[in-house]
């Protein structure tokens, strides 16, 4: 099954080089600490200050393994590719959808409409768990406003406005999922609205970190599926963004929010767990970051009824997926995109 498999490399200092087949791993005192055959893998993603020979990247490149370089709190720096293969009549439609107003804004409202309900089924699912009434209540009216940015949402009639629809609903979704830290980890784990380049507390690093390996999922499922990452509908278009990842990311980044709540209330993550430097910037540590990749690498496996196809599938293989269901749309082949929703 392809469930994009990907390794990621959080070892500093470490080493990557070609063995015959394999990669292999090399720390800095040159200890091999794994060896990977390269047809287990689809994507290779190197966090932080990492080595790589120049005949693995050739081979790489070869085998159609995307090499993804991250600086060590999860932001994108570089990938390399090989050739780009796909379908150039889907390219086309594509290029041909993001000229098209109305489509755009239908294939943008639905974006931030997927968002904005699995937003606002983490804060019901809260207010379902929480012991206190003060708080249910709280979450349960900030589940209501977003029903109202998802009823405004239908609305909006350009791009400015559904951005402002859907930057609202993310201010009072964002407050509210302070309510979902269990209160002894509060003092360490507040969010103070949505902070990025860098991230100003530990929580929205933890956001930050996961979001980044999402988005390299979703970069690599419109990849496969022969879609261009760059062509985006809600992201405004700009040289070196994956504009449509970051829409098609919209509607994971919930997942990953549950995720890291799961993380800081089971005390997986600690506060310790951050480097807090001079200026406010906050990043997540290197033993804790390992620890993230491997609870997000399990996460991706549990599986999930997807809603469109009433199947299960582990939730790893739904970007591809979606970007598939994408393609469709934009090929005529569907009469719309309808994002993957939580449950």
């Amino acid at each position: 099954m392809q469930l994009l498999n990907t390794l990621y490399v959080t070892l500093p200092d470490s080493y990557l080089r070609l063995d015959n087949d394999t990669l292999r791993v090399v720390d800095d005192a040159h200890e091999t600490r794994l060896r990977v055959p390269l047809h287990h893998l689809q994507a290779v993603v190197c966090f932080g200050h990492v080595g790589l020979s120049a005949p693995l990247m050739h081979r790489l490149a070869d085998e159609g393994i995307a090499l993804v370089l991250l600086d060590a709190n999860g932001r994108f720096k570089a990938r390399l590719e090989g050739a780009v293969s796909g379908n150039v009549l889907l390219r086309r439609a594509q290029h041909r959808a993001v000229d098209d107003a109305a489509l755009t804004l239908e294939l943008a409202r639905n974006i931030v409409a997927g968002k904005l309900r699995n937003q606002r089924q983490v804060l019901m699912r809260g207010a379902r768990e929480t012991r206190d009434d003060a708080e249910r209540a709280r979450l349960v009216r900030a589940a209501q406003n977003l029903a109202a940015s998802l009823r405004a949402c239908r609305g909006a009639t350009d791009l400015h406005t559904l951005r402002g629809v859907e930057g609202e609903g993310a201010r009072g979704y964002f407050e509210a999922l302070n309510l979902l830290v269990k209160p002894e980890r509060r003092e360490h784990f507040r969010l103070d609205g949505r902070s990025r380049r860098p991230p100003r507390d530990r929580m929205n690093a933890l956001l930050s970190f996961f979001y980044a390996m999402w988005m390299n999922d979703c970069r690599s499922a419109l990849e496969a599926a022969g879609l261009d990452p760059q062509l985006g509908h809600l992201h405004a278009l700009r040289p070196g963004r994956a504009a449509l990842a970051l829409d098609l990311m919209e509607e994971f980044r919930p997942w990953a929010d549950r995720l890291a709540l799961t993380l800081v209330n089971r005390g997986q993550v600690g506060a310790d767990d951050f480097d807090c430097r001079e200026g406010g910037a906050v990043l997540l540590q290197g033993e804790a970051r390992k620890a993230v990749v491997v609870a997000y690498q399990e996460r991706k496996k549990d599986e999930v009824t997807h809603p469109l196809l009433a199947e299960s599938l582990p939730l790893g293989l739904v970007p591809l997926v979606q970007a598939r269901l994408l393609a469709r749309h934009l090929r005529g082949e569907a009469p719309t995109y309808l994002p993957f929703a939580m449950r």
